[in-house]
């Protein structure tokens, strides 16, 4: 695995700033953390898992102030969004490479108390290595599918492994609780997904964003959230198809803005928004159809504003980004329908909230056409809503079985 990440850094950008950040993160938790310290780890693949886990975290730091709080991830998407946010960790960095001499020397530089991940990152030697630490060590939003190493004849090995490390499974759903069953994961329960709770919190802690409301005006609003190139085409056909619209787009890589720019010429950037002088606005937002944003951390709130979502990566392999966002604002959701792994999909489609599709200009026209009766509109947008608010609280589930098992 290091080798073939070595080679891959000299071709892919990001395998070589996750390469460099490995080589850091022994001294990472050596200069925060004394052997001393009691540290909470959570670890996540990238982004999406870190919000995923991050209910649970701020949990458990409520509850057990004194302990010290680590975020490793695997991917540098991730690591790098949240090393520049405001966060509630001790130290991020990145997780070292599951090699035996590797993982100790990385983990007997502090004290883990409690360690979880989240939905589906397993790694062999770590596991082990905590297990003989004697850490407490769970899964949170366990997701389970059919394909996985588990499942295969030659897949035993690590489903030994699994049993004799992991404290307790916390499953999203009753068919990754069921699959755990069949491979005598006993120590397992369903607790729901704490994406639901993560976006709750952004709708309660919400604030305006600059300028977005002028932009609007009284038009309807599509919001293109963490776009690649079909969410971006779908944004096209829309545009055209409807004049009288404006149009949010925020790409999946800032990197781009430029090709967006190209396509959308007489669009306006947020940066510009932001950089406008003070009572002296020197930037037009009621004439442009098309704002794109070039900032990262927006993303969220700009879909209050929406009268309609549309989420990237459904429409390829690279995975479904996240629908909840949107959903939890009472906002109609639409996306392409490669999401193998993303069972909150289904389930909000089932309650009438939202609406995949495999081709972009079907994509399209279903939103220009309802676009058109807000009777529609509004409805999927209330379907949204309640499917959210009606999730249970697995946080509070998670917590109250952690805490019970760690304080006794």
């Amino acid at each position: 695995m290091v080798f073939g990440f070595k080679v891959g850094a000299a071709f892919n950008y990001k395998l070589k700033r996750g390469l460099a950040g490995r080589r850091q993160s022994c001294e990472t938790v050596k200069s925060k953390f004394s052997k001393t310290d009691k540290v909470i780890w959570m670890h996540a693949a990238s982004l999406g898992e870190y919000e995923q886990g991050l209910p649970v975290l701020e949990r458990l730091k409520e509850n057990l102030p004194t302990h010290k709080i680590l975020i490793t991830f695997f991917s540098p998407s991730g690591y790098e969004v949240v090393v520049k946010k405001n966060h509630i960790a001790d130290a991020v960095c990145y997780l070292p490479f599951d090699l035996k001499k590797w993982v100790s020397e990385f983990a007997n530089h502090f004290h883990p108390d409690i360690f979880f991940t989240v939905k589906y990152d397993y790694w062999y030697n770590l596991l082990n290595e905590l297990r003989r630490k004697g850490v407490k060590t769970y899964v949170v939003s366990a997701l389970f599918y059919e394909r996985q190493v588990f499942f295969r004849t030659y897949g035993e090995w690590f489903v030994a492994s699994l049993k004799k490390n992991i404290d307790w499974f916390f499953h999203q759903t009753k068919s990754s609780y069921a699959l755990a069953k069949t491979i005598h994961l006993d120590n397992s329960s369903i607790a729901g997904d704490t994406r639901f709770d993560r976006v709750k919190q952004i709708k309660v802690r919400w604030t305006p964003v600059e300028g977005i409301d002028e932009f609007k005006g009284n038009k309807k609003l599509v919001v293109f959230g963490s776009t690649w190139e079909a969410e971006e085409a779908v944004a096209r056909i829309v545009l055209k198809g409807n004049k009288d619209i404006k149009l949010i787009l925020a790409p999946h890589d800032l990197r781009r803005v430029g090709n967006l720019k190209e396509m959308f010429p007489n669009a306006v950037l947020y940066s510009e928004i932001i950089n406008r002088i003070p009572g002296n606005p020197n930037i037009n937002l009621i004439d442009p159809a098309v704002l794109i944003v070039d900032s990262i951390g927006l993303l969220a709130r700009l879909y209050s504003y929406a009268d309609l979502a549309v989420v990237g990566g459904g429409f390829h392999s690279a995975g479904l980004h996240n629908i909840l966002e949107a959903a939890t604002f009472g906002v109609p959701v639409i996306f392409g329908n490669h999401y193998r792994k993303n069972p909150e999909a289904d389930a909000l489609i089932d309650a009438g909230g939202g609406k995949s599709f495999a081709d972009e200009h079907y994509a399209a026209n279903f939103i220009l056409k309802i676009l058109q009766d807000d009777a529609a509109l509004q409805k999927m947008g209330k379907n949204a809503g309640y499917f959210i608010q009606s999730q249970p609280n697995a946080t509070e589930i998670i917590l109250n079985k952690i805490l019970g098992q760690y304080l006794n």
